[in-house]
């Protein structure tokens, strides 16, 4: 039997994934909740598979809601390329672009946008630095570079800086399917606490975690730091100890998500913010402002995480 979606319920789902709320995706919408709800309801009904995790902390998506999510991106990329047919600049827009980058986000931001702006723009030169944020933050701060995309949290100079925010995404707990904390629907900090951890030495995610330990007095016991995500990944896979990482680097289609699972944390953590970073005062050159006008517009789709 056919089924048929309709383009607002793709959008509607896809606030809702980005938001973690049906309240607070009603309105950025600006339509009632009550009818947003009945289109999630009625995508479900026709997909016959739940597409979210109702809990008292909100909406998180389920393994079919990330397959999903995946395909509904495609769907609003693809229509909003159509309608920018024949719309385009009469003028060849030409020039310089050099964008910093770090290694934890580019794969994740970087690729799908560089490659849009790319298509659009194929006689900008563009120039991609990827480097620890410091040394980025260092490298706007002198005019080396145009455009940063990074984890905004605790920037080194934040007045010097302004930031677009792209994503803000929710902490939660990862842990192996067979690991006792599974059984546990909305663990709290304090019992995270009391098993192994392996930690992602990366940007300044740990940076963030380590401030929330120490807000609630715990020390976790780590049996392994290390900048590797994919470590990470194999080392909570086999049971090894958990860890708390941001929502925008679990990717449930990969191999290992059958074994990593994500639960939501009961206890209130700061989100980790991926944000596009310029310098203040800067002379926001015609490239810059494209290139920032086509990050905002994936942003809202949803298509960077």
């Amino acid at each position: 039997m056919a089924r048929h979606f309709t383009f607002r319920q793709f959008r509607y789902f896809l606030a809702v994934a980005e938001l973690g709320s049906v309240a607070a995706a009603a309105r950025m919408i600006n339509i009632a909740q009550s009818a947003l709800t009945k289109s999630i309801l009625d995508l479900e009904n026709t997909l016959g598979v739940p597409l979210f995790e109702r809990t008292s902390r909100g909406m998180t998506l389920t393994q079919e809601g990330y397959r999903f999510q995946a395909t509904a991106r495609k769907v609003i990329s693809s229509v909003a390329e159509a309608g920018n047919i024949g719309r385009g600049r009469q003028e060849v827009l030409t020039g310089q672009l050099t964008i910093g980058v770090t290694s934890l986000v580019a794969g994740y931001y970087l690729s799908a946008l560089l490659a849009r702006f790319q298509r659009s723009h194929a006689s900008v030169r563009v120039t991609v630095i990827e480097d620890s944020p410091q040394f980025l933050e260092h490298l706007l701060v002198n005019g080396e570079v145009d455009l940063a995309i990074m984890v905004a949290n605790a920037l080194g100079d934040p007045q010097a800086l302004v930031v677009e925010m792209l994503t803000s995404s929710p902490n939660r707990v990862w842990l192996a399917s067979s690991h006792p904390l599974a059984s546990v629907a909305e663990p709290t900090l304090a019992e995270c606490a009391r098993h192994q951890h392996i930690v992602l030495e990366a940007e300044r995610i740990e940076g963030v975690l380590r401030a929330v330990w120490a807000r609630h007095g715990l020390r976790p016991q780590i049996t392994l730091r290390t900048s590797s995500l994919e470590a990470v990944r194999s080392l909570v896979g086999v049971g090894a100890g958990i860890t708390v990482l941001p929502d925008f680097l679990y990717r449930p289609w990969t191999l290992d998500a059958d074994h990593v699972e994500a639960r939501s944390l009961r206890d209130s953590v700061p989100n980790i913010d991926v944000g596009l970073v310029w310098r203040r005062g800067s002379q926001v050159r015609e490239v810059m402002s494209e290139f920032i006008d086509l990050a905002r517009e994936q942003s809202r789709s949803g298509r960077g995480r």
